[in-house]
């Protein structure tokens, strides 16, 4: 069972129960009810909008444009304080439904999200935030939330893994893009981490972090690399997903935009001294010769979700939050394709940088309008209702 005001992947039995009357216990914050992890994603895609948009090359020039991803920037620093509040009151009031939340397989990926908002928001704050708060409490509030969003993503990568093995029941045709969330919140430290390293006393520090990013790289690298199979599988022999989850493909960008962005920031840290000369260079060869590969299988994947997304679109696939998955994995892109730009002075990259850069904000300006709408009117807060999954008969037929 799926439904739009799940997250996505969310149709396994469990989803069932939370449709039933509220528990007299668990009257209390009834708006917080069915407020799941994913909703950390609107807090990953805004912060991106910021992050990407202060990276552009710099024969880019837009008036306005930095102040505007500053401003982005204290948007997606309020609906984290925000949802962190709520999802705290969702745990106190609603500890049964934060419980089924974790025994569901279609939902317990999405407490990665929670590891890459608070990254992606202290990223953000390195980035441009400094701008309005200044350099040395941007630095701190990045170290804390980096700090956090680290030790919360190691958790979810052990954990979510835990669980689908040892307590979830997975058929083969549930096999979702949901289940790279948590094993891409490695990939963001990674990313963000280097960032960090000019900030460290130099020598063995600056070697330590760099290092540790390298082994949170590779971590989150190959638990990719043993999980796309699955799903790419699962696509094949079972059809399109169903539409409300049609976009969660996106989400397979993230690891390849956020590795290629990866591998660029710790070649930009590698550069500063933060290790020896020949490591260094290493650094600097891996860049480009991992970047360049994995940015070409991003954008053969960006044109295969596309298609799929325009033909869900055309068989009538309304809104859901599954629709901030257009966000943050292509904002992953846009800082890739910025790495390489830096890294190869190609005007190539320049473009691919700017085009998606284009794409995301198109993407979150929808996703973001529509989210609003949904809160307002109550629909995205309110119990999530049933929507059955074809056969795979009946969706043969409708290819």
């Amino acid at each position: 069972m799926v439904t739009a005001a799940q997250p996505p992947g969310s149709f396994s039995r469990r989803s069932v129960r939370s449709a039933l009357p509220l528990p007299a216990r668990s009257r209390r914050a009834p708006a917080v009810r069915y407020l799941g992890p994913n909703w950390y994603a609107s807090v990953m895609g805004t912060a991106i909008v910021a992050t990407a948009g202060a990276g552009l090359p710099g024969a880019v020039h837009v008036a306005g444009l930095r102040t505007l991803c500053t401003a982005v920037w204290a948007l997606a620093s309020a609906l984290l304080a925000a949802l962190l509040v709520a999802r705290t009151l969702h745990w106190v009031h609603h500890r049964d439904q934060a419980r089924a939340h974790l025994l569901d397989p279609a939902v317990a990926p999405f407490y990665g999200c929670l590891a890459m908002a608070l990254l992606a928001v202290g990223g953000a704050t390195l980035a441009v935030g400094r701008d309005w708060i200044g350099a040395g409490p941007a630095i701190a509030v990045d170290t804390v939330l980096f700090t956090a969003g680290t030790v919360i993503g190691l958790v979810a990568a052990v954990a979510v893994p835990y669980l689908m093995v040892a307590r979830h029941r997975i058929e083969p045709d549930q096999a979702s893009p949901v289940w790279l969330l948590p094993l891409v919140a490695p990939m963001v430290s990674a990313a963000q981490g280097p960032l960090l390293v000019p900030h460290l006393p130099a020598g063995r520090p600056r070697e330590t972090l760099l290092l540790a990013c390298l082994a949170l790289f590779g971590l989150s690298l190959l638990a990719t690399l043993v999980t796309l199979p699955p799903i790419l599988t699962r696509l094949i022999t079972s059809g399109p997903l169903p539409l409300p989850l049609t976009p969660t493909l996106f989400l397979v960008l993230g690891p390849l935009g956020q590795s290629t962005t990866a591998v660029g920031t710790a070649s930009d840290a590698a550069a500063h001294g933060a290790v020896p000369a020949p490591y260094a260079e290493g650094f600097a060869v891996l860049a480009v010769l991992y970047g360049v590969p994995v940015m070409g299988f991003a954008l053969l994947w960006l044109a295969l979700a596309a298609a799929l997304v325009a033909r869900a679109l055309r068989q009538g696939m309304g809104f859901a939050m599954t629709w901030w998955a257009f966000t943050f994995p292509v904002g992953t892109c846009v800082t890739g394709a910025e790495a390489l730009a830096r890294r190869t002075g190609l005007a190539a990259f320049d473009g691919l940088a700017v085009g998606l850069y284009a794409l995301l904000v198109a993407a979150w300006a929808v996703a973001a309008v529509r989210t609003g709408r949904g809160v307002v009117s109550g629909e995205l807060l309110a119990a999530p209702g049933r929507v059955r999954v074809a056969p795979r008969s009946t969706r043969a037929r409708t290819r």
